[in-house]
């Protein structure tokens, strides 16, 4: 895709970026909603950033005010070293990407991409809208309708319209939303290739873990109008530093324990009456006695007492085998812990399983370096769909 220079991918920089809903008019006092809550991050030149959370956790709204669809309360936005937090929308070097994709039915694939050229006036027309069709792969459809291709034939339509004005960042609020899971998978890996191709900003909204993570190279995780984490994905998965990022990222163990001794790589937290070793880099920085020591479920091996595990181990629980769930890649095993709490182990399909059934006694064990500490929060949700619905609703 040739671009001009001066028109080449920006750097989105947000900087104590508020919003509120409501408040005005009301009873004194009242700020109305906090959508936004003083959100500071900076957005790469050129990366694929994805912002990533449960509804209601100002992700859209964030979006909607880097676009210009929303006027922020306070704080600016800039894009490089212009600051564009009052301009108008269509004065913004920004296209986005809409869920519902809004192609006008009545005009050819062809038409639909030209659309904002002709509204412009620009030049060589015709050889922009084939070059945008080749790039998503559609060249032979320009004289098609809407109605007559699939959702993601559709969603990629859309995806060359915004692109086709060379916009500086692109943004992509929920794009994937409307396809089935096959074609979302399929869409994810596409829309990656084409932002490497095309090379300028994309910023994705979305509340898949899974999208987010397959696509970005950055992602910021947002929870009531804050970012909770930014970071890139192995980090986020592998480093989460709290709670609710262990949880909205995957399937975590998170066991309260304190920390009984911090000298040398290792810090050993007692969890029940076991002592569990966890890096001395993945506590958290508050140095606090008190922590929850996390582990992924597919880090842990299931024994029978006595077995001989597969390899070395640092740490070790005693358990009961509560149920044991086929899912194809592997069998999800549920285990209570001698205290009470249940835990999940996550084992792959590639041999005999485990010769145990519910109410058996068994082993869980792992390495030191899979796991790690977060502060205990008590106000997070471990199922993600319950957390999604606690969160409060906004205007958009």
């Amino acid at each position: 895709m040739s671009t001009d220079p001066s028109q080449g991918p920006a750097e989105v920089r947000l900087v104590d970026l508020t919003k509120r809903f409501g408040g005005a008019g009301r009873r004194a006092g009242d700020d109305g909603v906090v959508a936004v809550d003083g959100v500071s991050f900076t957005i790469p030149a050129g990366g694929f950033f994805a912002m990533l959370g449960p509804s209601g956790c100002g992700k859209t709204t964030t979006l909607r005010m880097i676009a210009g669809l929303e006027d922020p309360t306070s704080g600016s936005i800039l894009l490089g070293d212009d600051d564009i937090t009052h301009r108008r929308p269509y004065r913004r070097p920004v296209n986005t990407v809409f869920q519902n994709y809004a192609l006008f039915p009545h005009l050819t694939i062809s038409e639909n991409v030209a659309f904002g050229l002709r509204r412009t006036r620009a030049d060589d027309i015709e050889a922009r809208v084939a070059e945008m069709l080749e790039l998503v792969e559609l060249a032979a459809l320009g004289s098609r309708r809407p109605s007559q291709l699939s959702g993601g034939q559709q969603q990629r339509v859309a995806l060359a319209r915004a692109l086709v004005n060379r916009p500086r960042v692109l943004l992509l609020d929920e794009p994937l939303g409307a396809l089935d899971l096959k074609l979302r998978r399929a869409m994810q890996l596409e829309l990656k290739r084409i932002q490497d191709e095309v090379g300028i900003t994309f910023v994705h909204v979305t509340h898949d873990q899974e999208e987010a993570m397959t696509m970005a190279d950055s992602i910021a995780v947002m929870r009531g109008g804050r970012v909770e984490q930014l970071a890139d994905p192995v980090e986020l998965y592998e480093r989460p530093a709290t709670a609710f990022v262990a949880n909205f990222l995957g399937q975590s163990n998170l066991l309260e324990g304190t920390v009984e001794e911090r000298a040398g790589e290792h810090a050993v937290v007692a969890v029940g009456d076991r002592r569990l070793r966890v890096p001395s880099d993945r506590l958290p920085p508050d140095g606090g006695a008190r922590l929850s020591v996390g582990v992924r479920p597919e880090k842990l091996e299931l024994l029978l007492p006595g077995a001989a595990p597969a390899a070395a181990s640092d740490n070790e629980l005693d358990g009961v085998l509560l149920d044991s769930s086929f899912t194809g890649v592997s069998t999800q095993h549920s285990v209570r812990l001698p205290w009470g709490q249940e835990i999940a182990v996550f084992t792959q399909n590639r041999g005999p399983s485990i010769a145990a059934g519910p109410g058996d006694a068994v082993r869980v064990r792992w390495e030191a370096r899979h796991t790690f500490a977060v502060p205990i929060d008590a106000t997070v949700v471990t199922d993600p769909l319950l957390e999604d619905a606690a969160e409060v609703e906004v205007p958009r």
